[in-house]
């Protein structure tokens, strides 16, 4: 197996935790409906007491993805997380305040009091999906940075990657109107969405109480429609644009249609993305219309999956820049410049073999925790 194929191969795997991080989403847009569907003590003891079970499988997918992405993509790691520093330090941030208030909001006389506690998970609930989603984006449009590998034999400043601008990764969502920041903005906008989507059918399956069901299907029409009209638009958009390629002298140029090419070039990924988009609306369509129906969740959340999956894949594979600099083209990132070594990335595939292991440890507890 050439290195090639292992390259190929963590690509898909980190793809793969992408997607699974945005279905467990479902925590967070849970988070950001506890206002509207919970009008009681109750109520909101019942909506924290489920999506509290079920918080530390968000976290723990989002440090295991970006752990696969420094193990096997090093130089993105350290040029995004490096530069882009205040994104991921914002996301990271909502996400301790998740775990305090989950941690405090049921001790007795807590410090800051349950409605501070309930406030921070409603903005952890927000800006999770939002900024996780504008950083998604920037795998398609770019982002403001330059690489010099040789770089690292500067004694006084072994810097590889630089960010150029002084937002360090804030500007794919604010400071600008040009076409990239904005539709970094519609997907984040897009995964909010999805994720009170998926919050509202994960409150229908898991809570048997009507007043909670009857309001998690009402929001569910709405997030839905708001869901459809950012995603599919963006959708659109990402298959009419130009991509970087990487030529074999590891050079980059523009292709026109690329992410549309990717897809006549590997046709399953158009099956894919179709059994993904027909999952997520008929797992929406049935929480909404069908009362008896429950398992929404799961229809929507492997759609989601699938869809997730299939767009990271576009991103990377087919001699495609996974991220695009727009300040040098030649700085560009893709998966053959910026992963690690034959020998890291094999020995890593032997430690991936357990990985189906893990995820059945996960629905053993996942199941012991509902019953």
């Amino acid at each position: 197996m050439s290195i090639v194929f292992f390259q190929h191969y963590w690509w898909f795997l980190v793809s793969l935790l992408g997607a699974l991080l945005v279905f467990l989403f479902f925590v967070q847009g849970g988070q950001s409906l506890i206002y509207q569907i919970g009008k009681k003590d109750d109520e909101f003891q019942l909506l924290l007491n489920s999506l509290g079970k079920k918080w530390e499988l968000t976290f723990t997918t989002l440090v295991t993805f970006g752990g696969a992405f420094f193990a096997s993509f090093p130089l993105f790691y350290s040029t995004s997380f490096g530069g882009a520093y205040w994104v991921w330090m914002l996301i990271l941030f909502s996400f301790i305040i998740q775990a305090v208030s989950f941690e405090y909001i049921h001790k007795q006389g807590n410090l800051l009091g349950n409605g501070t506690y309930k406030s921070f998970l409603f903005l952890n609930g927000l800006l999770a999906p939002i900024l996780v989603g504008a950083a998604v984006s920037t795998f398609f449009f770019g982002a403001e940075f330059v690489v010099n590998k040789g770089g690292i034999t500067d004694l006084e400043n072994p810097v590889i990657s630089q960010w150029t601008t002084q937002w360090h990764g804030l500007e794919a969502v604010v400071g600008s109107t040009t076409q990239f920041h904005l539709w970094n903005v519609v997907l984040g906008l897009a995964v909010f969405f999805l994720a009170r989507c998926l919050g509202s059918l994960y409150f229908i399956n898991n809570i048997k109480n009507d007043e909670i069901q009857s309001r998690s299907r009402k929001h569910l029409l709405i997030n839905a429609i708001a869901f459809l009209i950012l995603f599919l638009p963006y959708l659109i958009k990402l298959l009419l644009k130009d991509g970087y390629a990487e030529q074999s002298d590891g050079t980059f140029i523009v292709e026109k249609y690329k992410y549309f090419n990717n897809f006549l070039a590997n046709p399953y990924l158009i099956v894919t993305l179709l059994i993904g988009v027909v999952g997520v609306l008929y797992g929406i369509i049935t929480g909404v219309f069908c009362k008896k129906s429950t398992r929404g969740i799961w229809f929507a959340g492997i759609g989601t999956v699938l869809v997730v999956l299939t767009l990271l894949l576009l991103a990377g594979w087919n001699g495609t820049s996974y991220y695009p600099s727009l300040s040098d083209i030649n700085s560009s990132l893709s998966i053959v410049n910026s992963s690690s070594s034959l020998f890291t990335l094999k020995t890593m595939s032997v430690v991936s073999l357990l990985i189906p292991f893990v995820l059945g440890y996960i629905w053993y507890v996942w199941r012991k925790m509902d019953k």
